[in-house]
C-alpha cells in the first residue's frame, strides 16, 4: 500500500487530468448522440462540461482513491454515463457506434491536445525539468513553480487519455468497443453480443482480477498504451522550432 503523501502526490498531477478525461469522454457521447438527433442528454443538463454534472461517486471518486493505495499507484475510473436513447437517431445502428466512438476519440484528441501543451511549455522554457532532480534547481522560479506542475499534469494527460482510449475500445459491452461491434456485426450476432451487457462489468473485473495470467490489461497499458504514448509525445516535441526531424 503506497504512503499518504505518495497518494496526494499523484492525485495532486495525475487526479486533475483524470477528471477532465472522464467528463469530456461523456460530453463527447452526449455532443454526438445530439448530432445524431437524440437530445437527451442536453435535456437532462448533461450535454455540459462542468465535472459537478459527470461525478458518479464510486466511479470517479471511491474507485480511483482504492487504485491509488494498491501497489503501483494507478489511477482508473468513470464519469457518469450519459443518458442515450437510439429511438431519437436518425439511423441507430450507425448512429450508436458513432456515438460509441466518440468517446475514445475524445480521449485521443485530449492526448495530442496534452502533448502540444508540453511541446509548447518545452518550447517556452527548454531548462524546464519534468523530474525533481537536481536538474529542477537550475530553472527559474517561474518554470518551477508553476510551467512545471502544468507540464508533469499535461505528460500525466498523454498517458491517462491513451489508456482510457484504448480500454473503451476493448469489445465488451458496456465499453464503447462493445457498443461499436454491435452497431457493426450482422443483426444476429449482434444481438448475441448484446447479451453480454448485464455482465460486462463482471468479465472487465475478472480480466483485472487475472490480469497476471490473462495479461490483457497489461498488454493495454504495458505494449499499446506505451507505444501510442510515445508516438504522440514524440511527433509532439519534435515539431518544437530547432529539433531536427
Amino acid at each position: 500500500m503506497n504512503s499518504l503523501s505518495q497518494i496526494f502526490h499523484t492525485i495532486s498531477y495525475m487526479g486533475l487530468p483524470l477528471l477532465f478525461a472522464m467528463v469530456l469522454h461523456e460530453y463527447a457521447h452526449g455532443w454526438m448522440a445530439e448530432k445524431c438527433g437524440d437530445s437527451t442528454a442536453k435535456r437532462e443538463g448533461r450535454l455540459t462540461i462542468n465535472p459537478l454534472a459527470h461525478i458518479d461517486p464510486f466511479g470517479t471518486v471511491i474507485l480511483p482513491l482504492i487504485c491509488l493505495m494498491l501497489p503501483g499507484s494507478f489511477l482508473f475510473g468513470w464519469a457518469k454515463p450519459v443518458p442515450i436513447d437510439p429511438r431519437n437517431m436518425h439511423q441507430p445502428r450507425r448512429d450508436m457506434a458513432l456515438v460509441a466512438a466518440a468517446g475514445p476519440g475524445m480521449n485521443l484528441l485530449l492526448a495530442v491536445a496534452s502533448a502540444l501543451l508540453l511541446a509548447l511549455l518545452l518550447t517556452f522554457e527548454p531548462t524546464l525539468s519534468l523530474q525533481k532532480t537536481a536538474e529542477a534547481e537550475t530553472s527559474g522560479f517561474f518554470a518551477t513553480m508553476f510551467l512545471r506542475p502544468i507540464a508533469v499534469m499535461a505528460l500525466y494527460s498523454v498517458m491517462i487519455n491513451v489508456f482510457l482510449a484504448l480500454f473503451n475500445l476493448l469489445p465488451i459491452p458496456p465499453l464503447d468497443g462493445g457498443r461499436i461491434l454491435t452497431a457493426l456485426l450482422p443483426p444476429k450476432p449482434a444481438m448475441a453480443l448484446a447479451r453480454l451487457e448485464p455482465y460486462g462489468m463482471l468479465i472487465l473485473v475478472g480480466l483485472i482480477v487475472f490480469d497476471k495470467e490473462l495479461g490483457v490489461i497489461h498488454t493495454i497499458t504495458g505494449t499499446f498504451a506505451k507505444g501510442l504514448s510515445g508516438t504522440i509525445l514524440s511527433t509532439a516535441l519534435s515539431l518544437r522550432p530547432g529539433v531536427a526531424e
